[in-house]
């Protein structure tokens, strides 16, 4: 998760959403997205920053970036 991050190809704003939410809307985005797309998700609900890149691991997507800002979690995940 070190490498350069591309800028994302669409974002998925879950701020105020509570668990599980945030996880179930970015993997039903991701599945509209094409290979090598990015989703960028932001969400603010505390559990997300362990369930959002679990999830998306297992589901087969690559967790490019995950960054917090206050209580503000950014994700960058590619198709």
């Amino acid at each position: 998760m070190t490498e350069a991050i591309k800028a994302a190809d669409f974002q998925l704003d879950m701020s105020g959403e509570p668990c599980p939410y945030p996880v179930v809307a970015m993997l039903e985005a991701m599945q509209a997205l094409q290979g090598g797309q990015v989703l960028e998700v932001l969400a603010d609900c505390p559990q997300s920053i362990n369930s959002i890149p679990a999830d998306a691991t297992r589901a087969g997507y690559r967790v490019l970036k995950v960054e917090q800002q206050g209580p503000t979690i950014r994700y960058w995940i590619e198709r």
